[in-house]
Formats: C-alpha cells, structure tokens, sequence
C-alpha cells in the first residue's frame, strides 16, 4: 500500500520536495532554529499585546455614547457594560496570553518537556507506547492545572461580575471530572492508537495519521448530539407552538430535513443565549439555548435560524473542513519530515526523540509559526456570516433578523465599538454597524 501510494499520489510533489528537503541539514540546525522559533513566539507575542492594547483603548474611548444606529434600542448602561465586559475578557486575555507564552518557553528551551519525558521514563520502558502515551497525558494535565485558575476567575470572578455565571461550584466540579473521564475513556486509546500509527506505518505514517484524525473528527461530529452532548445538559424536544409551527414551517420552505428541534439547560451555566446545528446527515439537529427562547419572539428566532439554514445552504461547513483538511494534511506531511530532523527536537529543548515527543512539540509550536494565518481565516468567516445574512433576508424578514441581533448584543453584552483592525485579525462574524447595516440595505 505504501509502495503504490508513493509511485501514483505524490511522486511529482515527491521529486520537488525532495532537493529543498535535503539542505535541512545545511540551512538549519539546533541553535538557528531556537532562535527562530524564540523570535516567531515574541513577535507574535507583541502583535497580539499591541491588538489587545488597541482593543482596550478604542472600547474604552467610545463607552460614553451609544452608536447612533443603535441609540434607540440600546441603552447607555448597556452599552457601557459591554464595553467594560468586552475591555475585563480581554485584559483577562492578556493575562492568559502571557502565561501561555512562559509555559511555552520553559516547556521548550527551558527543559520542560524533556524533564517530563524522563519522569514518564521512570514508571514505563523509555520508548514504548506506554510511555509515550504517559508523556503526553502528563503535559496535558499540567496544562490543565496551568490553566484552571483562569478557568475558575473566568466562570466565577468574571463572568459572575458581570451577571452572566449561574455555574455553581458542584457543577463546576461535575463537569471537570465528567471531562477527565472522557478524556481518559476516549483520549488515551487515542492517543495509543496515534502512536502505534506512527511506529507501525514506515515512512508514510503522517498521511495515515491524517486519515484517521479525518475520520475521527467526522465520526465526533455524528456521535457528539446523542452520546456526548446528553453528559452536560438536559435536551428536551421544542413544545408545540407558535415558535415550532414557524420553524417547520421555514424548514419547509429551505428544503431542509433534520432529526429535531430541541431545547438546552444552557441557563444552568450561563445567562448567554445561543443556538445551534449540530451533527450531520440524518444526524443534524437544531438546538435553542432556553435562554435565547427566553430573551426572542418566535419571529426573531425564525430569522435566526433562517441565518443558520444560510450556511448549510452554501455548505460552509464542508467548504471549512475541507480546508481544514487540506491545511492539516499539509501540516501532517511537514511533521512526518520534521520528526527525522534531530535539530527540530535539540532547538526545542528534548535531547529525547520519538513519535510521542514529535506529536507535543508539533502541537506546541504549531500555532506560533501559524498565527499569521488568523487574519484571513477570520475574513474568510466573516464572507460566510454575510452570506448567511443574505440568506436569511431572502427567506424571513431582514428587520427581524436585526431586532434579534440588536437583543443578543445587548444582552450578551457584546460590544457595539470594536477596534477595526483587533475585529478585523480576530473576529469571526462581521463587527455590528456593518453588519446591521447590511441587512437594513437588504430590507429596503
């Protein structure tokens, strides 16, 4: 199989590589790569400082008077909440982003990992599947309790200042441990799996790798409503009413089939509204936050989903994975030609290779090198947001689909004033004057 694979898939691509590949050992080695990678994580370090700086600034600066577009639904206290919640998230950020970035280093160039690799070499063979999979789930613990009094300020500290955490402690610690439980039921074998993956398939391991991390995804995605989803919150199917003959009613008219609606307990843990697809093929299903139900006419949630059914009407879901797969098939074929390089691993502190050390610095570093990338992922989900507006006004009223965007901002507490160039590196949905703009223009 990896014979032929080789001879008929990539031997043109091969051929090409292969000279650029082969000077590796001339145009990098351990110390040129540390420095690399240590000049990549602080520039990336200062740019998104110097974002989150802007962010603060420019939504601090506009919290005393509420857009004029909105002055008349919005009020001044609300608005000013959401500047003052917008500028305590991303000052906690900041925060985070600077512990992220320690850990990184002292993880890599400090020795970390490789110290980890050596305690999980007390308890197992050095090598062996055992200890691989004991090395990764020692750094991610760690990385847990790293990030866990984040976790708990953010739930209890901030979001509670706010208004917005109806999270108790009991089920706070409910949820950990239900996690670790799925971590260890699903993630170790995993992870197993992975690792024998890359000892047992010669040198082509990364594009089978590839193909079962594919699968495995799409295989979550068909299970997660049903068997998943149910450990964390109560679903039940959405009364009969107004609100579902509206709903089949739409669904109806889009052409759209699905296996229900459902309503979640999503007030138990937060006063934030939402609603979402989940699934696929026969599998898909609707889900309302009851909050959202709470706070929205059945007109208004009408659009809101009119808005969702827009992106399965131009399958950006499968546009997205399938860039999603592409990009990672890209970035599994770099890793299977970095796990070779002994100055990958040296420039990053592990005198220790191997398939288990590859995968943790991989997906360490990963995201410093990809960063860049932020910015136009975002605009590319912004094109689909308008996309899905557009939809949306062609099959409900646009103005109601705006009077539901004006609620969910206001109680949502989302700011209304954005930095433009922080919403344009970072946000996913168009920021709110343009995009309430556009529907009014759609409206008319």
């Amino acid at each position: 199989m990896q014979h032929l694979f080789r001879r008929c898939v990539f031997p043109g691509f091969a051929r090409r590589l292969h000279p650029i590949l082969s000077l590796d050992p001339y145009l990098m080695n351990a110390s040129s790569f540390s420095a690399l990678f240590l000049v990549a994580l602080g520039a990336g370090l200062l740019v998104r400082l110097w974002l989150a700086t802007r962010q603060m600034r420019h939504v601090a600066a506009h919290r005393g008077a509420v857009p004029a577009p909105f002055a008349a639904r919005i009020t001044l206290d609300a608005h000013t909440k959401a500047a003052d919640y917008t500028v305590a998230r991303v000052r906690l950020g900041v925060v985070d982003l600077l512990i992220s970035a320690a850990l990184m280093v002292v993880l890599t160039v400090g020795g970390g990992l490789q110290a980890l690799h050596d305690l999980a070499g007390r308890f197992f063979d050095t090598g062996s599947l055992a200890h691989g999979v004991a090395f990764i789930a020692t750094v991610a613990v760690l990385s847990w309790l790293i990030d866990l009094p984040l976790t708990i300020y953010r739930s209890f500290g901030l979001e509670a200042r706010f208004g917005f955490n109806r999270l108790t402690p009991g089920l706070f610690v409910a949820d950990t441990l239900k996690g670790a439980a799925l971590s260890a039921v699903i993630g170790l074998p995993l992870i197993a799996f992975v690792l024998w993956l890359m000892a047992a398939m010669g040198s082509l391991w990364w594009f089978y790798v590839w193909a079962f991390w594919l699968v495995f995804n799409l295989l979550v995605m068909l299970i997660y409503p049903t068997f998943i989803a149910p450990l964390f919150n109560k679903f039940k199917p959405l009364d009969d009413g107004a609100l579902k003959t509206r709903i089949e009613a739409l669904l109806t008219r889009c052409g759209f089939r699905l296996s229900g609606l459902f309503v979640m307990d999503g007030s138990k843990r937060s006063a934030h509204g939402n609603a979402y697809f989940t699934g696929f093929g026969a599998a898909k299903r609707i889900v309302f936050f009851d909050t959202l139900l709470d706070k929205l006419s059945p007109a208004e949630v009408e659009a809101v989903l009119a808005h969702e059914l827009g992106h399965y009407h131009h399958h950006h879901i499968w546009k997205r994975l399938a860039v999603i797969g592409a990009g990672s098939l890209a970035f599994f074929a770099l890793l299977g030609h970095l796990a070779g390089q002994a100055w990958f691993f040296e420039g990053l502190g592990m005198q220790a290779s191997g398939t288990a050390p590859t995968l943790v610095l991989f997906a360490l570093v990963l995201p410093v090198f990809t960063f860049p990338l932020t910015p136009l992922m975002s605009r590319w989900s912004r094109k689909h947001e308008f996309e899905a507006d557009a939809y949306a006004a062609s099959h409900a009223p646009a103005a109601e689909l705006v009077s539901a965007l004006v609620k969910l901002y206001r109680d949502n507490a989302s700011t209304l004033t954005p930095d433009p160039v922080y919403s344009s590196v970072y946000d996913s949905h168009p920021p709110a004057a343009i995009r309430i703009a556009r529907l009014q223009e759609l409206a008319r």
